[in-house]
């Protein structure tokens, strides 16, 4: 599968942003889906993870009830809504698939590219 994750940008402190991730082939809704995110000069970090059907969600303490990952199995889609930003939200996130049943832990297969994200104070 291949991925093309979408949507950063410059946001304000407080803001929102919707990432998106689109997905190539057909057997999108086999996969568990991610997000990561790497801010400059440290590890990449689990952020979200969604099951194939959409009915398991999980997420990093660090954005639990801010942001809400989904996706659209019809659209071959995923996105995650970026709400009430900080500056330490601030880095480059990616998409990732998952052939794995479980999403707890959630281990990529797959990467798309990363889309930065920047929130200023």
């Amino acid at each position: 599968v291949q991925l093309q994750a979408s949507g950063g940008g410059l946001v304000q402190a407080g803001g929102s942003l919707r990432l998106s991730c689109a997905a190539s082939g057909r057997t999108f809704s086999r996969y568990g889906m991610g997000w990561f995110r790497q801010a400059p000069g440290q590890e990449r970090e689990f952020v979200a993870a969604i099951s194939w059907s959409g009915g398991g969600t999980y997420y990093a303490d660090s954005v639990k009830g801010r942001f809400a990952i989904s996706r659209d199995n019809a659209k071959n889609s995923m996105y995650l809504q970026m709400n009430s930003l900080k500056p330490e939200d601030t880095a480059v996130y990616y998409c990732a698939a998952s052939i794995r049943v479980t999403i707890r832990p959630f281990s990529p297969d797959y990467w798309g590219q990363g889309t930065l994200v920047t929130v200023s104070s």
